[in-house]
């Protein structure tokens, strides 16, 4: 500001129109200086009122007046010879007064030229203050970094930090020059192992690097040619975010970065090494599909979309993990599912604040309301029909990549002891097959405990030649009911766990032949009874009968607190646990259903509970899933049926 003021005075010109020729006029800083000196301010209102210019003279040089002062010397000598000394006081007063004015403006002038001097060093200091200007390329890296740049050289400086490049080996970096005139500098960048170079080198450098010379116009803007008529890959997308990149590339994608262009595109070349689909392992059946998940998540997808052909199966994608980045589908049908369903399952995954999530039952525990309750609350398959199903009924299907298990929510205790399976066969094969799971359910942790009961504290409730035959049995056997029961349970439990764990067929053959030597000998060495190796037998193969993996750990863990309270209460104890049991069960809830629903709450059944009702009978959809399409299908579904019946009453 001071600045322009110094040349704005500097260039400011008044004309003098009080005096004729030629005049010097003072400066702009002189006159400011003038104007604070009190004479110069008496004089100048002097001359305001009478219209007339100051009658201070402009600044003589020294030689100047040195001149003058020898002139005045002289004319001093000459006046006291000719005229008198009257002359000569006035010339003296004269003099003496043009030379203090001399004085005031020496001084004046010294001032005004240190103020000057000052306010060059302070326009000296402002000059500093400005930056030698950039290139424009180091503006461009000095913005939003997560923009893509039109320099090359930024976005690949930026990708080498993004990656650590070139430590980071898994990363690749393909210079090229585009075939175009004038010929264009670009780059690719790509993961190696979940590329595909094969096709890298087919759909996206050839072209590039070859045809792209085969148009002579480029029509537009160079990226949307390379798009639009270059590339010939199936999805091809632009990006203008290194974020998006980067999550592209992670996945298998190729970007390619031109020279020039502010936006990236993003080639699908996806080609990891995939588990092809195989046989179920843990849910086996001898009628039905031999189609199992595997750890690619549009295959999976795929085999359940052919199952269902229809344009209203909808698939959502979302992301879930900070570091991961994995993908998580949940499928629905958008006519049959509750909407509030649906948005549940998505609000829960979406909230998930995790750096990664594997698997899929790491996903289960986040998402479900009780994790510390022994009841599994999310139903977790491998087959694909039970899928397909469970979505015609109305449920949500969440698939995590790279996991061959597939969530399906809400779920109940009975859906846990179904098999898929069950639907295949006639209704009296089917019910049956119910009745011995549900048999083998409440063997699997009661028994140990009821028997327990019965030997320490009920024993009238045995017939005599059975107790007789227990107590000859356990005549020589050391220890109590109690730690004999605690001994077979825990080495049954050691052989399965080392029949799981060692790998190949050697492990079936460990747990068979583990099992009748330890028993064998336990009994010849008189540990245990062989009545207790029967009840501990029966109750290992009931839980194997229970269908639902994460329901055998549970009723696993609960047998020993059945065990523990029938030793101590007996039956009270047993009916104790069983209270407290139904209540945990009757309180738990899935996505908003009760865990024993239709029985509790008691709900519209469709009559697939315990029996399974004939096929041609599902005609509505659970009542507790609140379903937008109630009906299942039609009251007659058998269309035949009704053609038989009107041609019997038109024979009649």
């Amino acid at each position: 500001m001071q600045l322009w003021e110094i040349i704005k005075r500097t260039f400011e010109f008044n004309p003098n129109l009080d005096q004729e020729g030629f005049v010097l006029k003072e400066t702009p800083d002189e006159k400011a200086e003038l104007n604070q000196h009190p004479t110069y301010n008496q004089s100048a209102g002097e001359d305001k009122s009478t219209g007339r210019r100051s009658g201070i003279k402009k600044p003589v040089r020294a030689a100047e007046r040195q001149k003058q002062h020898r002139a005045g010397k002289e004319e001093e000598k000459g006046a006291d010879s000719g005229k008198g000394g009257r002359l000569r006081k006035q010339i003296r007063s004269v003099r003496r007064h043009q030379d203090d004015q001399g004085k005031q403006q020496a001084a004046d002038k010294a001032q005004l030229q240190k103020k000057d001097n000052n306010e060059e060093k302070e326009s000296d200091k402002s000059r500093k203050r400005f930056k030698k200007p950039l290139r424009v390329a180091e503006i461009q890296n000095q913005q939003d970094r997560e923009q893509v740049s039109p320099y090359l050289e930024n976005n690949k400086k930026r990708l080498e930090e993004i990656y650590g490049l070139p430590q980071n080996k898994d990363f690749i970096i393909r210079e090229f020059t585009i075939a175009v005139a004038p010929p264009v500098r670009a780059f690719v960048l790509f993961m190696e192992g979940l590329s595909d170079k094969t096709a890298i080198n087919t759909y996206v450098l050839q072209p590039m690097m070859l045809f792209s010379n085969f148009h002579e116009d480029v029509e537009g803007y160079l990226l949307d040619h390379i798009q639009k008529r270059v590339l010939i890959g199936n999805q091809v997308t632009v990006h203008d975010r290194f974020e998006q990149i980067v999550a592209g590339v992670n996945y298998g994608s190729t970007a390619v970065f031109i020279e020039g262009c502010d936006k990236a595109l993003l080639v699908e070349t996806k080609g990891w090494e995939h588990r092809s689909v195989d046989r179920p392992v843990n849910e086996q059946v001898i009628r039905g599909a031999q189609e199992a998940f595997g750890e690619t998540l549009r295959t999976n997808t795929a085999l359940v979309r052919k199952l269902l052909r229809t344009s209203e199966l909808t698939t959502e994608m979302l992301k879930i993990g900070n570091t991961t980045h994995l993908d998580v589908a949940i499928m629905y049908i958008r006519t049959v599912a509750n909407k509030q369903l649906v948005q549940e399952v998505k609000r829960r995954i979406e909230s998930l604040k995790v750096d990664g999530v594997i698997d899929s039952g790491i996903l289960e525990q986040l998402i479900e309301e009780r994790p510390w309750n022994i009841a599994p609350q999310v139903t977790a398959t491998e087959r694909p029909d039970r899928v397909a199903y469970a979505l015609l009924m109305g449920k949500v299907a969440i698939f995590l990549d790279s996991n061959p298990y597939v969530l399906v929510v809400p779920s109940t205790m009975f859906d846990q002891l179904h098999t898929q399976e069950d639907y295949y066969l006639r209704p009296l094969y089917g019910s049956f097959l119910r009745l011995v799971r549900t048999l083998a359910f409440y063997i699997s942790f009661l028994l140990p405990g009821f028997y327990l009961a019965i030997v320490l504290f009920h024993k009238e409730m045995i017939p005599t030649e059975l107790l007789l035959a227990i107590s000859g049995a356990r005549e020589r056997v050391p220890f109590p009911s109690f730690v004999e029961v605690i001994i077979m349970e825990i080495s049954f439990e050691l052989i399965r766990e080392a029949g799981l764990r060692v790998p190949g067929a050697m492990g079936n053959t460990i747990g068979i032949v583990g099992a009748l030597i330890l028993g064998q000998a336990a009994v010849q060495a008189n540990i245990v009874s062989p009545i207790l190796v029967i009840i501990v037998a029966v109750t290992g193969l009931a839980s194997f009968a229970v269908p639902n993996y994460s329901l055998q750990f549970g009723l696993r863990i609960t047998r020993f607190a059945y065990i523990a309270l029938g030793t101590i209460l007996g039956f009270v104890g047993i009916v104790f646990g069983l209270f407290i049991q139904m209540h945990m069960m009757a309180s738990l809830k899935s996505f908003g259903v009760p865990y024993l629903s239709p029985m509790a709450p008691t709900t519209g059944t469709t009559g697939d509970v315990v029996f399974r009702k004939p096929v041609f009978d599902w005609e509505r959809r659970p009542d507790f899933l609140n379903t937008q399409k109630d009906q299942l299908q039609e009251n007659i579904a058998q269309g035949w049926v009704r053609e038989s019946n009107k041609k019997g009453d038109k024979h009649h």
